[in-house]
């Protein structure tokens, strides 16, 4: 019986973190009826150094005979040393350890892919949007709660796209409102609008504002970042993906309102489009970025993401303000 490695990608954070759970609870108790405690772990493949993670896997501790380890980022793990020192592990038969790898991308580097078993891995798709919309109720209905449709729109407009997401924002109103209680478009409002924490989505929107002179855009967005990366998820490299997946939908605006014009709701749609407030933002951000801008953002997002995770982490604040800087 060959280790076990997992590999898990896609968007939906959400599901990938309760299989996460789920496997993380079966380790535990096959740790305990071992009479052993595990040792668990979470790295970052930006920032981790892959032979440390593969020897905490390969050796037990004094007091924990397994260790079950989480590597998120993994499409950053190419190196072919690396790659060749996870499947050293990943073959062996006496490891009781856990490794899963985890990537918001739907790929990672092939030779890292076939490290893995087939059944072991699973793409998390984004889900549709009335998925969404009955997530977001039955998480209220659970709760002892109702939603008015018009503020389950509100809240699929202001959080990100994930389960995750939806699971932190939604549990923020039940402090705030005893049970029972239907939650308006108005609650959303005050709830989340007034107290919206900031992520690189709303870094978007502050480069992204036309109604701002560059310079005033900049300063915005340069306060949202520093109050990012003064936060406990400070890491450059999601806040990089972030940014990415944006601009990512700008060309696709771009090339979609070159195809049509005036795109009708099923375009819009069918093009990731569908919520009003997507279609303003990234209307409006077309015309702050040609196609041409918009494509030259995504190189520079790309190779400031590569220098940083190339050695220059030390420098990520500077590299970060400049990346702004450009944008902008």
């Amino acid at each position: 019986m060959s280790a076990a490695i997992y590999l898990f990608t896609g968007p939906e954070i959400g599901g990938q973190n309760d299989e996460i759970d789920r496997l993380r609870i079966q380790a535990r108790q096959g740790a305990a009826k071992a009479g052993s405690a595990l040792d668990e772990y979470l790295f970052y493949a930006g920032d981790a150094h892959i032979p440390d993670v593969v020897s905490l896997l390969e050796n037990e501790s004094l007091f924990a005979s397994a260790r079950f380890i989480v590597l998120r980022g993994a499409e950053s793990v190419k190196d072919r040393a690396d790659v060749a020192l996870i499947a050293g592990w990943a073959g062996s038969e006496q490891s009781v350890s856990t490794l899963i790898l985890v990537s918001s991308e739907f790929r990672v580097d092939k030779k890292l892919e076939d490290c893995v078993p087939n059944p072991n891995q699973r793409i998390f798709w984004e889900l549709f949007d009335n998925q969404k919309e009955q997530w977001i109720r039955d998480f209220f209905r659970r709760s002892g709660y109702s939603i008015t449709p018009d503020a389950v729109e509100a809240i699929l407009g202001m959080v990100e796209n994930n389960t995750q997401a939806f699971r932190t924002e939604c549990a923020r109103f039940f402090p705030c409102f005893e049970k029972g209680r239907t939650i308006t478009e108005e609650d959303v409002e005050q709830i989340l609008e007034h107290n919206r924490e900031e992520s690189p989505f709303t870094l978007f929107e502050a480069l992204a504002d036309p109604g701002k002179a560059p310079a005033a855009r900049l300063e915005q967005a340069a306060l949202i970042l520093r109050n990012l990366r003064a936060g406990k998820e400070n890491s450059a490299v999601p806040l990089i993906a972030g940014l990415a997946y944006c601009f990512r939908k700008v060309l696709d605006w771009h090339r979609l309102t070159a195809e049509k014009p005036a795109p009708g709701d099923l375009d819009l749609k069918a093009a990731g489009f569908a919520k009003k407030r997507d279609q303003v933002q990234y209307r409006t951000a077309a015309r702050v970025w040609s196609p041409v801008r918009a494509a030259a953002i995504l190189a520079l997002l790309s190779q400031t993401d590569a220098n940083i995770r190339g050695g220059l982490s030390g420098l990520d604040n500077v590299l970060l303000d400049v990346l702004l800087y450009k944008c902008v």
